[in-house]
């Protein structure tokens, strides 16, 4: 079940919507962190009204989301420019997921500041060589993702992943929805440097858009995710996204758990 056909399936509710996350949504014992992130932006877009452009999200990863879930929202706040918007996921009663979403209209600035380069020996997307996910591949990353190596192949271990990825079915998905359901796509920064089979959870996620309209070609974004520092059980991460042509879409910073 693509993504599109997942959010089809949704039941409407007076606050948001059910559904049945599938086992090859699956990431673990739980729902994939985009997935859930996503359906609860979803919820969000669908019961905020008339929203402005999504422009910064806060989500906490509770427990572990699979099978029948429901989303419900509310709005917590709409001025002039801004809304801002709460979601939560529960299953069986559980919160899985809460989330606050910031939808923000554009304001005259004489600030223009684009720090945020792609990474400079990046392999183009054109000529990117396939990652062929195994065994040991995340159930949600080997069924419903493409992906393709966008740096180097490095003898030396960094504690950082950067990928070309799109979903195998992008051609029904909101524009609007896509850079996030993509953007947890790769593996925590620190997994180069930690023993094979160690159990990591992201705890939290924080996220900016940099575009109030992403757009990309032939559904491809560009993800890099570098580990800054790991102690005693919880690592930091720095996250970025771009679309095909290299121009930046999202920026975000998560805590993550290490359980080994």
């Amino acid at each position: 079940m693509s993504f599109a056909e997942l959010l089809a399936s949704a039941e409407p509710r007076d606050d948001g919507f059910a559904l049945a996350i599938p086992e090859s949504w699956h990431q673990g014992r739980t729902g994939y962190g985009g997935l859930s992130a996503t359906l609860a932006l979803a919820a969000a877009r669908q019961l905020g009204g008339e929203l402005p452009a999504l422009r910064s999200a806060q989500v906490s990863f509770v427990g572990p989301l699979y099978g029948a879930i429901d989303a419900r929202v509310r709005v917590l706040r709409s001025g002039k420019n801004a809304t801002w918007v709460s979601a939560e996921l529960t299953r069986d009663g559980g919160v899985g997921l809460l989330a606050s979403f910031v939808f923000m209209g554009p304001v005259e600035s004489s600030l223009h500041l684009n720090d945020c380069a792609p990474p400079a020996d990046l392999i183009p997307l054109e000529e990117a060589k396939e990652l062929a996910p195994g065994g040991f591949s995340p159930t949600f990353l080997r069924n419903h993702f493409d992906v393709r190596f966008a740096l180097p192949r490095s003898e030396e271990k960094r504690p950082e992943f950067c990928w070309w990825v799109r979903p195998k079915v992008w051609q029904d998905i909101d524009p609007a929805l896509a850079p996030l359901l993509c953007a947890d796509g790769v593996p925590p920064g620190v997994l180069p440097l930690m023993n094979p089979g160690v159990m990591v959870s992201t705890m939290t996620w924080q996220i900016n858009m940099l575009t109030p309209a992403p757009v990309t070609r032939d559904g491809w974004w560009l993800l890099r995710s570098v580990g800054t520092y790991a102690e005693q059980g919880c690592s930091s991460q720095q996250m970025q996204l771009w679309n095909a042509d290299g121009q930046p879409v999202l920026s975000a910073i998560q805590s993550v758990a290490l359980f080994g």
